[in-house]
């Protein structure tokens, strides 16, 4: 399968759920901003949640079918057009050799995914194939997409994805009733994120945590893959502590020098020394990766053992969704 890209928009990438195997040589885990809707978009095809996605940030964007192909996609950041048409998320979708789909604007969230059945075929860089741009590698060309660039599918197909493919192909578009309930997998309050208190929490005043986990940020122009800068009350801290370069991994919410916040993403640094006053619950991230410059979010504290316990009924409730799918196909 193949598709050539006629506007790549303001910044689409090759992604997968990172690279975690290189962290001890400084190595970010890059990988899809939102994890959900990636694993989304390549469950509908009946693809492995690791194969590879095209990241879409926000919309403007298109690309003609050069085959016939079998594609998904999932995200807030804009929706599949065909013909005039919207095209459903979360579902494979059948499109003729010489389709022209556009992406349109999506106003809720900022990042969509497009999965194609085995996945984006490029090479596997430092075990996989998400791009770094900031070093230049991964993904395709180590670059973002652009303007006539053509990609092409991975040609060995799971057992899924074949049924799905041979249940569906036509000579014109196809796609099947059922789809995939992404709005089941996330909370109502979508501005709410649930945060840990982390190991520096202890450095800021009462007054500064209070400020932390009642008032309201928003999200700063500054903000990209690698972190999002937080604008609202400065926090405090009430000793006088520097803290040695540690450990940081996406999620890690920091506190500058000037006391503002920091949400580290997927591009982030492996160590920093900057406070750390809490963490991101793994749940919320995705809803942190569909915010845009200007959105307004609060934090509200949960314990380790309840982020934990989210994480699990998430992770058990879409084993459900590709046993599901499995059982249609096979």
């Amino acid at each position: 399968m193949k598709i050539s890209i006629i506007k790549p928009g303001l910044l689409s990438t090759i992604q997968d759920m990172g690279r975690y195997r290189y962290l001890s040589q400084a190595v970010p885990v890059s990988g899809a901003m939102d994890e959900l809707a990636h694993r989304l978009a390549n469950k509908a095809v009946g693809n492995d949640d690791n194969d590879a996605t095209i990241e879409f940030t926000y919309a403007d964007a298109s690309f003609k079918a050069e085959t016939p192909i079998l594609i998904s996609y999932s995200g807030d950041g804009a929706f599949l057009v065909y013909n005039n048409e919207l095209m459903p998320a979360e579902k494979p979708l059948f499109f003729p050799a010489g389709s022209v789909i556009r992406l349109i604007n999506n106003p809720i969230g900022m990042r969509t995914y497009l999965a194609v059945a085995g996945g984006w075929e490029v090479p596997d860089v430092m075990k996989s194939k998400s791009t770094y741009l900031t070093a230049g590698f991964g993904g395709f060309k180590g670059r973002k997409l652009q303007k006539a660039d053509v990609l092409v599918s991975n040609t060995i197909l799971n057992e899924v994805s074949s049924k799905i493919l041979s249940q569906l192909i036509e000579r014109s578009l196809t796609y099947p009733h059922w789809r995939i309930s992404r709005e089941s997998l996330l909370p109502k309050k979508r501005q709410k994120i649930r945060v840990v208190l982390a190991n520096e929490i202890c450095w800021f005043d009462a007054t500064s945590i209070l400020s932390f986990l009642t008032g309201t940020y928003s999200i700063d122009l500054r903000s990209n893959r690698m972190g999002y800068h937080l604008s609202g009350k400065r926090l405090v801290k009430k000793v006088k502590k520097e803290l040695l370069s540690t450990a940081v991994t996406p999620g890690t919410i920091q506190v500058t020098g000037s006391g503002n916040l920091v949400i580290l993403m997927a591009d982030c640094q492996t160590t920093g020394g900057y406070p750390r006053i809490a963490h991101v619950a793994a749940v919320d991230l995705p809803l942190c990766a569909q915010l845009k410059p200007g959105d307004s979010i609060q934090f509200s504290e949960i314990s380790g053992e309840e982020a934990e316990e989210l994480y699990l009924e998430r992770e058990h409730d879409l084993s459900l969704i590709t046993m599901a799918i499995s059982l249609k196909y096979i």
